[in-house]
């Protein structure tokens, strides 16, 4: 008779990577960004992407997805190390793990600042932005903006009765020639929004599945106090 294989799980404490942008927290920064990169990215180079925003009074935050993997099908010494979010196994987990962690990152943030931080606004690129919806629907930040760049949202998320995905103003951000966001997937996502009666800005730039300076500068100039 073969034995029967059982599966369990356990909670275990991690080391997590993020990069930040600006000056450390002081009472002359009057804005907190945390950017949160795709799938097949880090936050480094992630991070160096949002240059453009870049400015003496904004401390940029890029933390870095927890499961990281050699790219590619082919494990090499020169293969690049990327990281993800999240996978389809294990899946309630690994959302629950990561809000933790965005949690944990954002309250010892707020703590440099004295225990209040300064207004906050979110950016998550593709897999990065579903990420960023489900912390702020189900984590403890509570953002003055919300920026879904080029992502399908997360169909789990009750936008009609979630208080917390209801208060930030929220834009949706897509490029014109995005491959993985169509513009039939657009209108997919838009459309969520618009069922749910959520208010919410869609802007569009002429390019493809990445971020685009003049956006991202347009978007920091409407956070600036």
């Amino acid at each position: 008779m073969t034995a029967e294989i059982r599966t369990g799980s356990i909670e275990v404490r991690r080391t997590a990577l993020f990069a930040s942008l600006g000056p450390e927290p002081s009472p002359a920064i009057s804005e907190l960004w945390y950017v949160l990169h795709g799938q097949g990215m880090r936050a480094v180079p992630f991070l160096d992407s949002c240059g453009a925003i870049a400015a003496p009074s904004r401390l940029i935050v890029a933390p870095e997805a927890l499961s990281r993997y050699y790219e590619g099908a082919i494990r090499s010494k020169n293969a690049a190390v990327v990281a993800s979010w999240m996978t389809r196994d294990q899946r309630d987990s690994e959302i629950r793990d990561y809000v933790r962690y965005l949690d944990d990152l954002h309250a010892s943030l707020a703590a440099r600042f004295g225990g209040t931080p300064p207004p906050v606004t979110i950016i998550g690129f593709s897999q990065g932005g579903a990420t960023s919806v489900r912390w702020v629907a189900n984590g403890n930040v509570q953002p003055a903006h919300l920026v879904v760049w080029a992502s399908s949202l997360p169909p789990e998320i009750d936008y009609v009765a979630n208080a917390a995905i209801r208060a930030p103003k929220l834009t949706y951000v897509c490029g014109t020639k995005d491959v993985y966001i169509t513009p039939k997937v657009l209108d997919q996502q838009l459309g969520m929004l618009r069922a749910a009666n959520l208010p919410h800005a869609a802007v569009s730039f002429v390019g493809g599945h990445r971020l685009d300076d003049a956006t991202l500068n347009g978007i920091a100039s409407e956070a600036s106090p």
